[in-house]
């Protein structure tokens, strides 16, 4: 038995944001980053809230740490806020989930992500870093009450942004198509996802903004499916990694991609190959299909001036050596890894990372 959820209402298409003018609240917390208060937008639309108090919580960092949650919680507690808006990437949008879960108070939950890629607008999961370790939370608690999807947030990201979310994104279309809890729904939502990617971010990354905000839609598309689906060792491994050397969480995603479809030979090769052909990639047999697809995935990542190994992304030898142990233990600990298809061992997950350690 599967089950599929999408309790967020979304709202989309242009001027989405002035959908925050029909919601009712005496007091309104903003949850974001120093960026978008230095600049006022999160003060603008926190007062989009007619006759609403506004408070901001702007001291969110990337890999935001648990005991910036509690601090946000803390806050919570004092000011009583009715609605809380999440404003930004995903650190903000994970940061925002676990304020809202710790302080246990009911309060409605919007979420306005700024980035194309996490999806965590839509999800019911947090990343929460702890003694350089990421651990992931998963409660359906976490899911904002609704997602405001407005392309005009868009217009002025920069490019290496464009690339690390939008292999972010991909990452969650792939490891999706073949989780565990995988349906025709989930897939559905990733496969196109993953075409609309495909299809645009090389255009975006170059500077097209018309194409931005069909990636935007498609990462919570993408959400949707890995928050039903599941995710897999791509993401376990990430986590991990990300959590040692704070390399960003899309850059390392699109490096492991191509040792990740080589693990699940048997297990997706199914899935791959019909991802490869939707989007336009021809091949004789499925396998090829597959390894049509991951040599697209290693172009696209030259394209966007990603690096493909850990060296290339600034991590030496002797710094590996000496997280490797901690890296191995967080991947296999990681509740990723309990919806991969794949039997995820240590061996297996050392013989992933001999693709991309330096």
């Amino acid at each position: 038995m599967t089950e599929f959820h999408c309790p967020t209402k979304i709202y989309t298409g242009a001027n989405a944001l002035e959908a925050l003018r029909t919601f009712t609240a005496r007091r309104v917390l903003v949850v974001t980053d120093s960026f978008f208060s230095k600049n006022g937008k999160a003060l603008k639309l926190g007062r989009m809230i007619p006759n609403a108090q506004v408070e901001i919580f702007d001291k969110v960092t990337p890999d935001p740490e648990a005991a910036l949650a509690a601090q946000g919680a803390a806050l919570c507690r004092r000011f009583a806020p009715e609605l809380l808006i999440a404003l930004g990437g995903g650190s903000p949008m994970d940061c925002a989930k676990a304020i809202r879960l710790a302080y246990g108070e009911p309060l409605t939950f919007i979420a306005i992500p700024t980035t194309s890629g996490s999806g965590s607008e839509m999800t019911s999961f947090s990343i929460l870093t702890h003694n350089a370790v990421k651990h992931p939370l998963v409660d359906p608690a976490l899911r904002p009450d609704a997602a405001i999807l407005d392309e005009s947030l868009l217009r002025q990201l920069p490019s290496s942004l464009i690339a690390d979310t939008g292999m972010d994104l991909f990452a969650h279309c792939l490891e999706a198509l073949v989780a565990k809890n995988r349906s025709l729904c989930t897939d559905a939502l990733a496969m196109l996802a993953a075409k609309t990617v495909l299809l645009n971010l090389e255009a975006s990354f170059r500077g097209d903004v018309t194409v931005r905000g069909s990636i935007h839609e498609a990462a919570s598309m993408a959400g949707i499916a890995f928050d039903n689906a599941g995710l897999g060792v791509c993401h376990a491994l990430a986590h991990a990694i990300g959590g040692a050397f704070h390399v960003p969480h899309g850059r390392l995603c699109a490096m492991l991609l191509p040792g990740v479809i080589a693990f699940h030979t048997e297990e997706g090769v199914g899935q791959y190959a019909e991802l490869a052909r939707f989007c336009g990639l021809t091949a004789a047999t499925d396998r090829l299909a597959v390894r049509s697809l991951s040599m697209t995935i290693t172009r696209l990542q030259r394209t966007l001036l990603l690096p493909q190994n850990l060296a290339q992304a600034g991590v030496s030898k002797e710094q590996w050596q000496e997280k490797e142990e901690q890296i191995l233990q967080a991947a296999l600990l990681d509740p990723c890894c309990k919806t991969d298809p794949g039997t995820v061992t240590r061996q297996a997950i050392v013989e992933i990372l001999r693709t991309v350690r330096p």
